[in-house]
């Protein structure tokens, strides 16, 4: 898709630039620099595109990756993960002066800024058509309301400014969460109300995609019981109401496969309700997509690896918990388990190595092909296609002449034994973010669509409302759409460790039957068993840490189950204000009134 960067003035004393997000602007129609221009069709597509720019930050670079998962139950930090260990760690580095927190305040309120003037100007216009000025007021509130909630659920109480302005502003005071809460509840249903039911331009919000957005705004609100977030009694049913609209929207269906979810070429698949767009023509990029860099672990050192585009840039900044690899999935009828993460890497460099070499270090293992020569006493070269590396979740070991060993096909493997040890280094990496279009092996502005909302996380949203309300019956038909679609369908092959280690059978039969919840199942600690249904369906979709903290359970969850968040404690609920901020206000009030607790 075409992009172009739109540079315009804020009034506030604040320059933006920013990259559209698709094609429906040409390169050749650049906007006049005056605010003038928002109140015509030309200047609100315009105003439109550069706004939904401002969405495209969290993926721009160790940004939302850093925000939302690291430091959880699920995800730790990885062997090159030192410049944000703050956040896994909960180290004093975490603190108002760190970077990526101002970055955040910085580009959500440019958004939210130029929202209010667009809106303001479209509502001014005395050219547009009704009909325009409803739909684009409705989608700068799409925008405006979701830049607003991501700012409210890292840092609570937060300026809340809901009109354009044309003056340099110093006096911002901090709004109670709850009146945060109302502006985006407000400004999604009318977006409901207006946006179209299906986007003429891909990227671009709907109905659908609102209503979806609002489900999970009234959902976290309501999951609140020490917070005061102005939780109210109907939040679970307008949570349910409102995924409802989706799921029985008909415009969208889950994919058949779990795999299909991450093929770089079924992007903008039936699944998508929501997804912020990216593009492989580098001058409309941007920052790009970098997730397809953090989420990797090394390979290119191992015997018959190069690195390459397809098994990506390995940065090494997340690994899988103890939890996640040995206690969240049931692995023998889960499919979603060996689906999420890469197991297996096929040679891309032919080399020549010692037959009879073995060798051990940091959790790999290079086991010898026929132990009992003892002996150096050949050479063999890896051929392209072989399997150079093997993940296990299992301590395999070797047998002259093993079975296991042949149906590898593999000269070396690489064993991963998640009980005896943890390695940083060298781990099944996650897929989700692989991003095999780029055009180089170093190029990190990768074009992948950033899925935001889809319709797997849809039916989570209700089945969690439904349970909340005590109707489990709702919420076991919910979760068992998800789980049917998790499960290894009827005429599907297995992975091979299903069989070999994970005591199951070599067959296509379908594992639904030992999946499937029923209402009973549900009854017990519901809110547990709907978080680790969330963590595995959504794992590494930037949605954890305030899964947690809307739950309320991010110190108790985090202490028990990431033993490198050493220094949590529970005011790391919230983020530290930006310090950069504090000191532009004037007036300004106490430092209490002013920053999180725990940070001054």
């Amino acid at each position: 898709m075409k992009m172009k960067s739109i540079y315009y003035y804020m009034l506030a004393g604040l320059t933006l630039s920013t990259s559209g997000c698709s094609s429906w602007l040409s390169e050749d129609d650049a906007p006049v620099m005056s605010y003038d221009y928002y109140e015509t069709e030309a200047g609100v597509n315009a105003a439109i595109t550069a706004a939904y720019g401002f969405l495209r930050w969290g993926v721009g670079g160790e940004r939302f990756n850093v925000l939302t998962e690291l430091g959880t139950d699920l995800f730790t930090e990885g062997e090159d993960g030192s410049n944000r260990e703050s956040y896994n760690k909960y180290a004093t580095q975490l603190n108002p002066d760190d970077g990526i927190l101002y970055e955040m305040w910085e580009n959500h309120y440019k958004g939210i800024s130029d929202a209010n003037i667009a809106m303001q100007k479209i509502l001014d216009s005395q050219d547009l058509l009704e009909s325009v000025k409803t739909q684009s007021y409705a989608e700068m509130q799409f925008i405006r309301a979701y830049l607003y909630f991501d700012l409210v659920q890292q840092f609570g109480r937060i300026p809340l400014v809901t009109e354009g302005s044309f003056e340099i502003r110093t006096d911002f005071k901090r709004a109670p969460v709850a009146d945060i809460y109302n502006v985006i509840i407000s400004d999604l249903r009318n977006a409901a109300e207006n946006l179209p039911e299906k986007a003429s331009v891909l990227g671009r919000a709907t109905r659908y995609s609102a209503a979806h957005l609002l489900a999970k705004v009234y959902l976290t609100r309501g999951s609140a019981v020490k917070d005061a977030r102005g939780q109210k009694a109907t939040d679970m049913d307008s949570t349910l109401y409102y995924a409802e609209q989706v799921i029985n929207s008909g415009a969208y269906s889950l994919q058949e496969n779990f795999s299909s979810l991450w093929d770089i070429k079924n992007q903008g698949n039936s699944e998508t309700v929501f997804a912020v767009q990216f593009t492989t023509e580098p001058m409309f990029n941007g920052d790009g997509n970098k997730q397809h860099l953090y989420w990797l672990s090394w390979y290119e050192d191992q015997p018959g690896m190069l690195r390459d585009i397809e098994n990506g840039r390995p940065f090494r900044r997340h690994v899988a918990t103890k939890k996640t690899m040995d206690d969240l999935y049931d692995r023998l009828h889960d499919s979603r388990f060996y689906k999420s993460f890469k197991w297996v890497y096929y040679a891309n460099n032919v080399n020549t190595l010692p037959v009879w070499e073995s060798l051990s270090y940091d959790g790999s293992v290079y086991f010898n092909p026929d132990p009992s020569k003892g002996q150096i006493s050949g050479q063999l070269k890896f051929q392209h296609g072989d399997t150079a590396i093997y993940y296990t979740m299992e301590k395999t070991g070797y047998e002259s002449n093993s079975d296991g060993m042949r149906k590898f096909r593999a000269n070396y493997t690489y064993s991963y034994f998640p009980r005896e040890m943890h390695s940083i280094r060298y781990f099944p990496s996650l897929v989700k973010y692989l991003d095999p279009s780029r055009p180089s092996v170093s190029e990190e502005k990768g074009s992948r669509e950033w899925v935001r909302m889809r319709l797997g996380e849809t039916y989570l949203l209700a089945a969690e409302a439904a349970g909340r309300k005590g109707d489990f019956d709702k919420a076991a038909e919910y979760i068992n759409v998800i789980r049917k679609r998790a499960a290894w369908a009827e005429g599907e092959q297995k992975d091979q460790q299903i069989w070999l280690f994970e005591g199951g059978v070599n067959d296509t039969q379908s594992t639904y039957d030992a999946l499937k919840v029923s209402p009973a199942d549900l009854q017990g600690d519901f809110i547990e068993f709907i978080l680790n249904e969330r963590g595995r369906e959504l794992l590494g979709e930037t949605n954890r840490w305030e899964d947690l903290v809307r739950c309320e359970l991010l110190y108790d969850w985090v202490k028990k189950y990431n033993p490198d968040a050493i220094y949590i404690k529970p005011y790391h609920k919230l983020r530290p204000i930006p310090q950069k901020h504090i000191d532009r206000l004037n007036p300004v009030g106490e430092l209490s009134e002013e920053q999180n607790e725990g940070y001054y």
